[in-house]
């Protein structure tokens, strides 16, 4: 059994779909999504939909990442939603051919996908060696004590990383690394690699230190954490 960990894919499927076809995720595999599934690349509402079908072909955990956040609470707030639209929500508007507007919007996203982000997707996850989280955890803190803001925004600060209070290693997403490589520190790993500029998605098996990568043109690589 693997457990693999798939960082920031902000609506870049073609990425996800040559990522997933080179890992192949088996029955038995265990795979957390690190959340920020929508905005900035064009197609989110795909994106969502492979997700929600991955639980078919493997073990899979969804967490919930700012972006994703900033979609569903859109709904109720029409200054979040000139927010979120700014910050990416219009790409993911467009891949649903939704109605730019705040009053508008929501019928055109399919229930199951609201249910996905909503009931879905988890805040953090942990197993016996390791958490993970979209963002970043006060290191002194328990994940259940974690503030939202720390969980969803904080981003990782490379000098300032400290062991959890757990002793676990912590793997994260949301602080983009445009060097396209993973960020692997004493006590935390950031995999976000900017897929949706012009890095990679990357997936890694968190027991062993490899890591598979592919991008919006389709190609793919593999290497092991520095």
């Amino acid at each position: 059994m693997r457990t693999l960990a798939i960082g920031d894919i902000h609506g870049c499927l073609r990425a996800l779909d040559a990522l997933l076809n080179q890992v192949r995720p088996r029955q038995d595999d265990l795979v957390v999504t690190l959340g920020d599934y929508v905005d900035r690349g064009h197609e989110s509402a795909a994106v969502l939909e492979r997700l929600i079908d991955l639980g078919k072909t493997c073990r899979h955990v969804a967490l919930l990442g700012n972006h994703d956040l900033m979609m569903l609470e859109s709904r109720g707030d029409a200054e979040i939603f000139r927010d979120w639209f700014l910050c990416g929500g219009e790409q993911t508007l467009q891949s649903y051919e939704a109605d730019p507007h705040w009053d508008l919007f929501q019928d055109a996203i399919p229930a199951r996908h609201w249910r996905f982000l909503e009931a879905t997707c988890v805040p953090f996850f942990e197993t016996d060696s390791h958490f993970f989280v979209h963002a970043n955890a006060d290191p002194a803190l328990a994940l259940p004590d974690q503030p939202d803001y720390m969980l969803h925004w904080h981003p990782l600060d490379a000098d300032g990383s400290r062991c959890h209070e757990s002793g676990k290693t912590m793997i994260c997403g949301h602080t983009a690394q445009r060097s396209g490589k993973p960020l692997a520190l004493d006590h935390a790993t950031c995999i976000d690699t900017w897929v949706y500029g012009d890095g990679w998605l990357t997936c890694l098996d968190v027991k062993t230190g490899k890591y598979w990568q592919a991008n919006q043109v389709g190609a793919t690589r593999q290497a092991w954490l520095e």
